[in-house]
Formats: C-alpha cells, structure tokens, sequence
C-alpha cells in the first residue's frame, strides 16, 4: 500500500487534540476591526473547536493525524 499525501495547507493550519479534534485559528480577524465591537474582538480570540461536520472532511486532508 503506497504513503498517502498530507494536504500541506491542512498541516499548517490544524491541530490535533488529546481526545481527537481539530483546533483551528478563530476567523474574522485580519482586518476591519473598526466596525466590530470591542466585545466581539475579545471574543475573536483564540482558537476553536472544529465542528462535526468540517472534521470529517478535514480529517481526510491529513490521514496520519488520527
């Protein structure tokens, strides 16, 4: 059975945690702060928990991360 390919753009992006999900950077902060609120910025950041849904697809970019 040949090594299947990792998507680099998936590496760089996510992580694993212990119990096997994906952690990925919060969106919707490089630029037009102005118009956001100071409540929603502080709630930009950080990193989150992927949904169930993206996992699955994300998971499939990255077949030795399981």
């Amino acid at each position: 059975m040949p090594k299947l390919k990792t998507k680099s753009s998936a590496k760089k992006r996510f992580r694993l945690t212990g119990s096997g999900k994906i952690k990925h950077g919060q969106a919707g902060k490089r630029h037009g702060m102005i118009k956001r609120s100071n409540e929603q910025i502080r709630n930009l950041r950080g990193t989150r928990i992927m949904s169930d849904s993206e996992e699955q697809r994300v998971k499939r970019w990255m077949p030795y991360a399981q």
